[in-house]
């Protein structure tokens, strides 16, 4: 049984504001915690110049890099650092047309940076908000690798946000051993109320993984509004923790015996014919 927390932030435009407030968030989590989730742009969310950001984590030693790092060993906790602004692709070629990659980072208790995930789905939607219109793409290039990495809680496999909309990823997590997943995000008021659990519990059921999401949940100072909600599903689709909106933070126990049992009652990864 691992036990693992949650942060629920309603990040600001200025990286320093941010960084600061998610320190203090981190100082509360309880001793016995072994891993740190943090929620998708943690650092800046709305950044006015995103690419001056990236072009600062394109050094093993830009502002955010020093943070998680310092911040996992400090603590003695494995951090999941939400996204970061990263100007660099993870073969170090720069990203072109002034983009920048979505790039999930893991620390662990000892500082060490051991799993980069770059966010693959962009969100280029329509929404019925103030902004209305949302294109991802123009400040961000996906992705394109898969990746599962060893943790505390076991095998965990990395996403962002609207990832959580492709079911296919989270399948082919599974199938590469993933026992959890992990699904930073700052879902829209709008498509959060709508679908946001709903999916969280969706890709846990299909998958007989937990799911964790660590949100940004409130009004910012950009004006953008985020649904929050943080949570932690079981592979059986339970919601055993939930944030509502605003900061917050959620302690959950991760049961790798949990995801065994039900997946030798109900061994649907064995059983598939497509």
């Amino acid at each position: 049984m691992t036990r693992i927390a949650l942060i629920q932030m309603v990040s600001s435009q200025q990286q320093h504001q941010s960084l600061e407030r998610a320190s203090e968030l981190i100082h509360s989590v309880p001793d016995d915690v072994e891993a740190i989730f943090l929620p998708e742009n943690f650092s800046a969310l709305a950044a006015a110049d995103p690419r001056q950001l990236g072009e600062a984590e394109s050094r093993p030693d830009g502002p955010v890099q020093r943070f998680l790092a310092a911040t996992s060993r400090e603590s003695g906790k494995w951090i999941f650092g939400g996204t970061v602004p990263h100007a660099s692709r993870p073969d170090g070629t720069p990203v072109p047309d002034q983009r920048v990659r979505a790039a999930s980072l893991v620390y662990t208790s000892a500082g060490e940076l051991i799993c980069r995930y770059d966010k693959i789905h962009m969100f280029d939607v329509d929404v019925s908000d103030a902004t209305a219109n949302y294109r991802e793409s123009t400040t961000f290039e996906p992705g394109e690798d898969l990746q599962v990495t060893d943790s505390p809680l076991g095998p965990i496999g990395l996403s962002v946000c609207y990832d959580i909309r492709f079911p296919e990823l989270y399948r082919a997590l599974a199938l590469r051993g993933a026992t959890s997943f992990t699904i930073p995000s700052a879902f829209t008021r709008v498509t959060g109320k709508a679908h946001f659990e709903l999916l969280m519990r969706a890709r846990a059921v299909e998958n007989l993984c937990y799911t964790i999401a660590a949100c940004q949940g409130g009004t910012h100072d950009s004006g953008r509004e985020t649904w929050g909600h943080s949570m932690v599903v079981s592979p059986w689709g339970e919601v055993l923790a939930q944030a509502g909106e605003g900061e917050a933070v959620i302690c959950a126990d991760i049961d790798l015996q949990e995801v065994e049992r039900r997946r030798s009652q109900m061994p649907v990864h064995r059983q598939r014919r497509l």
